[in-house]
């Protein structure tokens, strides 16, 4: 064995829970250390550790990732009353991905990865489809209102210099319900330089998409801002042969069926929550989809697209065997290696992070797959096997790609 390939400045870990934790481990284990003398700051957002500080550790972890640049984040439960019941917590504490996406100010960009033996569910889909989800505001952060009786309801604003603003939302002449949603210029913009930049980043062209012809001041002030802040990245676009159009969700929704794929579709926060799972499907299957949280400043925090893998958990608890796939976490390891490697000017560690992922690919095109890949393969045999087994499989090809 080679000697360990160097770090120089550490990573930010963010550990986490149920089935993806075992998982986490044993990528360690198996695919990072034997290779890489691994210098990381090391958080635990475990939902123990979390209601064990207050939810303080996953403001530490965000904190962490705007010093040292780059973090790699397992999947976390965001609790719900089962949760709160089950893990006796203090608090039903907030999802830590979007307390760190506040902090980071960032974007969330998911990616699906793909390989030949797995066609996409739209048959001319050819190239990865990028979901760029603005990651703060809308009905994420909405209030709401259930009303019992006739009257009244009214959007206001009371300005510090005194303006007062009001408009009449509906005349109820019986029961029903209201919900009030916001977003901020700051937010709006960060998100729309964050998607340039990505876009430049990955070369490829850059889609956006709302439904300003019917929200005439809420969606069309995401036009507006991204128009204007296109206008520092245009130069760039150009000589780059990128391009950035804008056009209305609907219409944005039937040019990607039709497309080839291979660019960057940027959406808002909800759009974005629902297509990243639309499009993650299409090609196959959400444990295979990669997601990255990009700040406008330049930090970057990867993670699976997908939860903690629950029913297998369970199982793995009973001593029952388990297939899980461990591509996303794999990848989100591999990304955020290959960019520390970038930021560090470190070759040896950004040439690890792109052979691991080629080594996942040998794996796959082995036919070498977990149980969830089976019934999604054309043209190949697959062999399907547990967990550890596919993780061992791929440190088999790495250690061939790197020796």
């Amino acid at each position: 064995m080679k000697e360990k390939i160097q770090m120089t400045t550490p990573l930010v870990e963010m550990d986490g829970d149920e089935m993806t934790r075992i998982l986490w481990k044993m990528i360690k284990d198996e695919l990072i250390l034997p290779f890489v003398d691994l210098k990381s700051e090391y958080y635990d957002l475990g939902l123990m550790k979390r209601d064990e500080t207050n939810d303080q550790i996953t403001i530490d972890s965000a904190e962490a990732t705007k010093k040292y640049g780059v973090a790699v984040k397992c999947a976390t439960i965001t609790p719900n009353a089962q949760r709160m019941t089950e893990y006796n917590l203090h608090e039903m504490w907030k999802s830590p991905n979007g307390t760190i996406r506040s902090i980071l100010d960032g974007t969330v960009f998911r990616t699906p990865i793909i390989i030949d033996s797995i066609k996409p569910v739209v048959k001319n889909w050819e190239l990865p489809i990028t979901i760029a989800r603005h990651a703060y505001g809308d009905v994420y952060k909405s209030v709401e209102l259930r009303v019992e009786e006739p009257g009244v309801a009214k959007l206001v604003f009371d300005g510090e210099s005194g303006k007062h603003d009001e408009v009449v939302i509906q005349n109820f002449k019986g029961a029903g319900v209201l919900q009030g949603m916001h977003n901020v210029d700051k937010s709006i913009r960060s998100f729309a330089h964050s998607c340039f930049k990505f876009a430049l980043d990955r070369g490829e062209s850059l889609w956006f998409s709302t439904k300003d012809t019917i929200s005439k001041k809420y969606d069309a002030q995401f036009r507006i801002i991204f128009d204007e802040v296109f206008q520092e990245y245009k130069d760039e676009f150009d000589k780059r042969g990128l391009e950035y159009f804008y056009t209305l969700i609907d219409d944005a929704v039937a040019r990607v069926i039709r497309s080839k794929g291979g660019f960057i579709w940027a959406c808002k926060n909800y759009d974005g929550d629902v297509m990243s799972d639309m499009v993650s499907t299409a090609f196959g299957s959400l444990a295979m989809m990669t997601s990255v949280l990009v700040s406008p400043d330049g930090n970057y925090e990867y993670e699976a697209a997908h939860g903690t893998v629950t029913r297998h958990y369970y199982k793995y608890l009973k001593g029952e065997e388990t297939s899980t796939n461990p591509m996303a976490t794999i990848f989100a390891w591999s990304g955020a290696l290959r960019k520390r490697g970038e930021k560090d000017g470190n070759k040896a560690l950004k040439n690890f992070g792109d052979q691991l992922e080629g080594a996942c690919f040998d794996t796959l095109n082995e036919g070498i797959c977990t149980k969830d890949l089976v019934n999604l393969m054309e043209g190949i045999t697959p062999k399907p096997v547990n967990s550890a087994d596919f993780i061992a499989a791929i440190r088999e090809r790495l250690e061939k790609r790197l020796a």
